[in-house]
């Protein structure tokens, strides 16, 4: 089974508090660590542990193409997702190189590109249509897809 089908864990309130009190005995300034703060807290509760443990990382990328970019309010062409989404499979982007660094599980999940990707190695298919529609005109997508 795909982990984004496997619900998550509920999280755990005791462990979330541990964490926040934690956080209060830190020798720093109360917020100092900005957003990061609140991460660790809720990551504290998702693991169900005061001091939360960072490993298995696993980096989704979901290509997709909007059928808005008729538009015109795209910066690059429907066919730059395509060589993305097979730059990604060779390992030749910089999330690979951020993957690497962090010793990460990337998952390439492709939605739906316009162009054709060729089916590449490593690359989940999970392709609702070639792109969305042009939403400017009609609904970018059909229930049925989004089901």
């Amino acid at each position: 089974m795909l982990w984004l089908n496997t619900p998550p864990a509920e999280p755990d309130a005791q462990a979330a508090h541990a964490a926040e009190a934690r956080q209060a005995r830190l020798t720093k300034p109360p917020g100092a660590l900005g957003r990061l703060e609140a991460i660790a807290i809720r990551l504290a509760a998702l693991q169900g542990r005061e001091r939360p443990r960072i490993e298995g990382v696993r980096i989704a990328v979901f290509a997709g193409d909007h059928g808005v970019a008729a538009q015109g309010v795209s910066a690059f062409p429907q066919a730059v997702t395509a060589e993305m989404v097979k730059n990604f499979a060779r390992g030749g982007a910089a999330i690979n190189v951020l993957a690497r660094a962090l010793d990460a599980e990337l998952e390439v999940i492709d939605l739906g590109t316009a162009a054709d990707t060729g089916d590449p190695p490593g690359v989940i298919g999970q392709t609702l249509g070639r792109g969305t529609a042009d939403f400017t005109r009609e609904p970018a997508m059909s229930r049925h897809q989004l089901a």
